[in-house]
């Protein structure tokens, strides 16, 4: 039976995602500015500025681009590249942290309500209506406010706002997949409910799911750095890109690059992640434009 499940396991589906990616200029450019940014969160904070985003030089304050400082510095005599490199990993650990965790708990909670019986369907959907109804942003800030600032606590806010809509994709694509001749064909074969579930349903409903994730991922990354704008996120002095255009609002007319730097970065990858998301969205649907 496990065949019958292949059209739209994860692994066909990655595998789909990799020949749409390949098969246009736009998703190859708008790939390799993704993954240019996950190298700097994972390996160039070593390689390309190993420098110490932390360290002031009050003498070398607010200096435009230079050989010494290609982006130039902040108002402390920090340098701006070396802290927009190391303040990729806090950016992008915000995005990845809260859709996965966004991912798992809605793909539960929508299996739940698929596969538990009326009463469970009707509790789980009442409790996803109610997320639905609060504000996004709201939400995270309640949850902020009860657990503390820090990026940790804002990967739970940003994710318990998600979560509704993985669940309801998640319910809406088992309650068709029910209905399909192999989760019949695997009844009748007296295979258990759970086994069904975890090798046929399951991964059949997961196409649609991982598509949003990837969207979702640039989302989480701009509301992530919208709240370290609003001081919520990590704390002064750690590198993060939110945090940096907060601290350069009084300087911009003095030190433009203070601001548009981080800008840039933070606008990369938002555009790049989510574009690409809703291009591979529309072609593994089957939509050309």
């Amino acid at each position: 039976m496990t065949a019958l499940t292949l059209d739209r396991t994860p692994v066909r589906v990655l595998r789909d995602a990799w020949r749409v990616v390949a098969s246009a200029p736009i998703t190859v450019i708008l790939s390799a500015i993704v993954l240019a940014f996950l190298l700097l969160a994972a390996i160039a904070p070593w390689l390309i500025a190993p420098g110490d985003p932390l360290k002031a030089d009050p003498l070398a304050s607010l200096a435009g681009p230079s050989g010494d400082h290609l982006l130039g510095t902040d108002e402390n005599g920090r340098d701006v590249l070396t802290r927009i490199v190391h303040g990729a990993t806090p950016s992008l650990l915000t995005g990845l942290g809260a859709s996965a965790l966004a991912l798992l708990a809605g793909t539960l909670l929508g299996v739940l309500a698929a596969q538990g019986g009326k009463i469970v369907d009707s509790i789980v959907m009442r409790v996803v209506e109610i997320l639905l109804a609060i504000p996004g942003l709201l939400l995270v800030l309640v949850i902020i406010a009860v657990l503390g600032k820090g990026t940790i606590n804002v990967i739970i806010g940003i994710a318990l706002f998600s979560i509704p809509g993985y669940a309801r994709l998640v319910r809406s694509e088992i309650l068709v997949i029910r209905q399909s001749g192999y989760v019949d064909a695997a009844v009748s074969l007296g295979i258990p409910r759970l086994q069904i579930i975890a090798q046929h349903i399951v991964p059949n409903a997961i196409r649609p799911v991982l598509i949003l994730a990837t969207i979702g991922i640039g989302q989480a990354i701009g509301t992530g750095a919208t709240l370290s704008f609003l001081g919520l996120g990590p704390q002064p002095p750690a590198p993060e890109w939110g945090a940096m255009l907060a601290s350069s609002q009084g300087y911009f007319s003095v030190a433009w690059w203070t601001a548009l730097f981080p800008g840039i970065a933070i606008t990369l990858a938002v555009l790049s992640i989510t574009v690409l998301g809703q291009y591979l969205q529309r072609r593994l649907d089957g939509r050309t434009a």
